[in-house]
């Protein structure tokens, strides 16, 4: 994703991420090759982003996200990628974006299988009202096409929104079923009692 963000020019990309890479890593993280593993993942993206698009700027930081942290590192961001791995630092990131009023880009992955939605504070469906509870920790299946065609949806969404153009999905869920090739929309409702964005008490629904 964020290679088509690199060289569509958006500006300026911040990736925070503490971990290095490894090789289990190579089959979807494109920005990555074998020679990189062992590296900080900040600087291999780094390289490789700049590489595409010398006049674009990415800041890199070799941090974990937390709550200590989440909303300095977000800073003045024009949206938030939601590019994570397990649902309380997603729920920690919506709760970013609310707070700062700006748009929260997510993406999620299993297998064949992937999701996506753009959520615009105080007009949408937060993270919280569409999965009031995280699913279970597990480690999951990774294939390397589901995050990128996922990963491409989350992309098209910042350059929509970024130019004011398209229709995004803001109270729509794209549901990829990769070993169908079907893909699905489920429209999404704010939860008035919501804990992240709303105050009063009416259950999230949803329908197909």
């Amino acid at each position: 994703m964020s290679i088509y963000l690199a060289v569509a020019g958006v500006g300026t990309i911040t990736l925070a991420d503490k971990d290095v890479v490894e090789l289990t890593n190579l089959n979807r993280q494109i920005l990555h090759y074998d020679r990189d593993v062992g590296r900080k993942k900040t600087a291999s993206a780094e390289e490789k982003l700049t590489a595409f698009n010398p006049d674009f700027t990415v800041k890199t930081i070799d941090i974990t996200i937390d709550e200590s942290n989440a909303a300095d590192l977000v800073g003045k961001a024009d949206g938030i990628v939601d590019a994570m791995d397990n649902f309380p630092t997603r729920y920690l990131l919506n709760d970013v974006a609310i707070g700062k009023k700006i748009p929260l880009f997510h993406g999620a992955i299993r297998g064949f299988y992937g999701q996506a939605t753009t959520i615009i504070p105080g007009k949408t469906a937060c993270l919280r009202c569409i999965f009031p509870r995280a699913p279970p920790s597990e480690v999951f299946p990774v294939v390397g096409v589901t995050p990128g065609l996922i990963g491409m949806v989350q992309a098209t969404e910042v350059l929509k929104y970024l130019l004011g153009s398209g229709e995004l999905l803001a109270n729509r869920l794209f549901v990829w079923d990769g070993m169908q090739s079907h893909a699905e929309e489920i429209s999404v409702e704010r939860n008035p009692v919501c804990p992240s964005c709303n105050t009063k008490k009416t259950p999230a629904r949803t329908k197909r």
